[in-house]
Parts: structure tokens; C-alpha cells; sequence
């Protein structure tokens, strides 16, 4: 089946298998195959339907763009870009929503860096990425995968709320009253100060923003980022 119904059927196993795993079934399998056999199965699932849907992807026919892309646009995802390896690169340090060794991590005091912007900064990067992709390529097959990456990061880490406040009920509601899911909403409303950011984070987030950008031509014959001007 070389269609694009095929990325459609790709893309909801693979967003639904990770919200099957990651709620209604994930108790009932620890307690089958315990935590080490529910993470082997948990990557096995995760890797055979993200590969089914890139498999799906590049067989699926290319369709006519649903609107024109001009520089302008161009230039608005390439900014958004550098905004989401940001948020990404500062997530990978002092994330309180990453398990140290088994156990919630140190919650700091106040939220600093892309934590003031929003407390879930990964999930975040990987739905501008959607996002940007979206609006520079909008065939089907792109518009499905994206918006299939962008459904999972938001209602997963809304998810992720709700459960961390079952799980961490004297942790995660004080972490929350000081951040927001929203980005820049806990800094509009005062909750949070713009700043702190690390060089892991500006610094990191800069090189894999220009070496993703220089990757795009290679990888999927178009320009992107500044290398479109250069």
C-alpha cells in the first residue's frame, strides 16, 4: 500500500501505540514482564512504527503544496528552528521531568532557563519542529508525520502533568506553580523570569541548529536555515 493512507495508518500506530504503552497498559505490563521487559518492549514498539512510518513516508506519493513558500516563511522557520534546538539542548540538563537513578530529580527553587519558558522545553522543540516543517513543505505525507510528532509532544506532555501529579504529589503541583505548560505564559504572568540560560543550551543549541540546517540539503535535497542564503 504506496499511499499516502498509508502514512495515515503508519502515523496512528505509532502515536497511539506511545500513549497505550505510556497510560492504560503500562501498569498491567510492569506488573506481567516488570519494568526492564516493559522498556524493551516500549523501544521495540517505538522503533518498528516510527520505522513503518518513515518507510510509508518516502513511498507515499508527493502532492501539490496547499500553499506557496516564499523566503519570508523560510526565515520565520528557520528562527523558530534555533528557538526549538534551544529548548531541546536545555532540556538534556537539570530536567526535573527526567528520572535520576529511579527517582525524581532536584526541583530547583525557581525556574531558570528554558524551564521558565515552559517546563516541558523537549516536548516543545520536537512540536516547532512539526510546526516549521508544516509550513515549509505542506504536501500530505509531511503534514500527516508532522502533525503526528506534534500531537504526541503536546497531549503527551499534558499527559505527562497528570500523571506526574498522581505520582509526585508533594513535587510536581509546587514545579508547576512556578513554570507552565504554555511557553512564556508562566513569565507573562510573573510566575518566571526570562534569563538563566546555560551555554549547553544557547551554545548547544546554536551548533545543532547550523549542523541540522547544513544536513537538510544532503539529507533531503533542499536548503535550509541560513545555508538558504549562503
Amino acid at each position: 500500500m504506496e499511499s499516502t493512507s498509508a502514512v495515515v495508518a503508519a502515523a496512528v500506530a505509532f502515536v497511539g501505540s506511545h500513549f497505550l504503552l505510556s497510560h492504560p497498559l503500562r501498569k498491567s505490563l510492569v506488573g506481567a514482564i516488570g519494568e526492564a521487559g516493559f522498556q524493551g518492549v516500549y523501544s521495540l514498539v517505538a522503533a518498528g512504527t516510527l520505522g513503518w512510518m518513515i518507510v510509508a513516508y518516502r513511498r507515499a506519493p508527493l502532492t501539490a503544496p496547499l500553499w506557496p513558500v516564499g523566503s519570508g516563511l523560510w526565515a520565520l522557520a528557520s528562527v523558530l528552528m534555533l528557538i526549538a534546538a534551544v529548548l531541546l539542548m536545555g532540556s538534556l540538563i537539570r530536567n526535573p521531568a527526567l528520572p535520576t537513578g529511579g527517582r525524581p530529580g532536584p526541583f530547583p527553587e525557581t525556574a531558570h532557563g528554558v524551564f521558565a519558558v515552559t517546563r516541558h522545553p523537549m516536548m516543545w522543540s520536537f512540536a516547532l519542529w512539526g510546526l516549521c516543517h508544516i509550513a515549509v513543505f505542506p504536501v500530505a505525507k509531511n503534514i500527516i508525520v508532522a502533525a503526528a510528532i506534534i500531537l504526541l509532544a503536546l497531549v503527551g506532555s499534558a499527559l505527562q502533568d497528570r500523571k506526574k501529579e498522581r505520582l509526585q504529589p508533594d513535587l510536581w503541583p509546587a514545579w508547576e506553580s512556578k513554570t507552565s505548560y504554555l511557553p512564556f505564559a508562566a513569565i507573562a504572568a510573573g510566575r518566571a523570569r526570562l534569563g538563566g540560560f546555560g551555554l549547553h543550551a544557547l551554545l548547544g543549541g546554536l551548533v545543532v541548529w547550523l549542523a541540522a540546517s547544513w544536513a537538510h540539503l544532503p539529507l533531503a535535497g533542499t536548503a535550509a536555515g541560513i545555508w538558504r542564503w549562503l
